[in-house]
């Protein structure tokens, strides 16, 4: 009788749970080294250093640190990270709010991002050493090249200042909608193009020219069918852990990207929970990022292992 091994998926999240566990312990230990006083800066440089040790008691800062990681940890296995020194809001609602720019902006820039890079990659791999490939492959190049400010400054200096056609940030108070959308979003696919295209690219030489493809050809297969059954599906197989860092990436939060557009997402708040010493945040911000890299490898992992040919095991 003849099984699949199904343990390296039990592993794998195995795996993974011991990194976030990790990761957990680490980023408490290293917000809390963090220089300077929270309850100082969030009382500002008038404040007795009887109102400062009045509230470092409030906020549970004179305790010492393993207490204060034990209580830490029971309030983070409960779902609760805490409450924000400088707003006083839970830290999941500090984060939540601005969570959901960052997911729009990288939905958006992962829908127009693969269909490009799928038909930019397909095109110069199926004419390796072409015109056309080197073409695009120096045009892939040059973009990934730009330096995202670079770059987002000559879109604002040409699209929003001088044709006016769209608005140069989202400043102002509230999310204007899809119009502000449109800049970020050119900045973060083109310098993310790329990245993916030339992976693909690499992919789609190894597979057109490989001999099961070659043996479809000979038996009159039509090229669009071996294309799309074949070819894309063997040359996507190594693309995945690249997509997995894009992915990664956009929500993490991409930092130069929101200050530049002052989108108020996630990479924006983490910057401005540091500069305000406002712990609970920074810790709530550096679990989402690991929680984001830890979940998107894994199923990265999972995605490829299922789409690799596994070994038969003999019962």
């Amino acid at each position: 009788m003849i099984r699949h091994a199904a343990g390296p998926t039990v592993a794998r999240l195995a795996v993974a749970l011991a990194q976030f566990a990790a990761v957990s312990v680490i980023v408490f230990l290293l917000t809390s080294s963090l220089p300077g006083d929270a309850a100082e800066i969030v009382l500002g440089r008038d404040a007795t250093a009887e109102q400062i040790a009045t509230l470092r008691a409030q906020l549970g800062l004179d305790r010492p640190l393993t207490e204060r990681f034990v209580s830490w940890l029971g309030g983070l296995v409960q779902g609760d990270l805490g409450t924000s020194l400088v707003t006083g809001r839970p830290v999941v609602d500090e984060v939540g709010d601005r969570l959901g720019v960052t997911a729009l902006l990288t939905v958006v820039s992962l829908a127009v991002l693969v269909p490009l890079a799928l038909a930019a990659g397909t095109v110069a791999g199926r004419r390796p050493g072409s015109t056309v490939d080197r073409g695009l492959t120096g045009l892939l190049v040059g973009l990934q090249a730009v330096p995202e400010f670079a770059l987002g400054l000559v879109l604002v200096g040409v699209f929003a200042l001088q044709l006016a056609w769209l608005p140069a940030t989202a400043a102002g108070g509230a999310f204007l909608g899809p119009a502000v959308l449109v800049l970020p979003v050119v900045v973060l696919v083109a310098n993310q193009l790329g990245r993916l295209a030339r992976q693909i690219r690499v992919g789609v030489v190894a597979t057109d020219t490989a001999e099961h493809v070659v043996h479809l050809r000979r038996l009159g297969l039509p090229e669009r069918t071996v294309l799309l059954r074949h070819v894309l599906p063997g040359a996507a197989l190594p693309s995945i852990q690249q997509l997995a860092r894009i992915v990664d990436s956009l929500l993490g939060g991409v930092v130069v990207v929101e200050a530049l557009f002052a989108l108020p997402g996630v990479g924006s708040g983490f910057v401005e929970a540091v500069g305000a010493r406002d712990l609970p945040v920074v810790q709530g911000y550096a679990l989402l990022y690991a929680a984001t890299t830890i979940g998107v490898n894994l199923v990265a992992d999972l995605v490829s292992a299922r789409l690799t040919p596994q070994r038969a095991v003999l019962a």
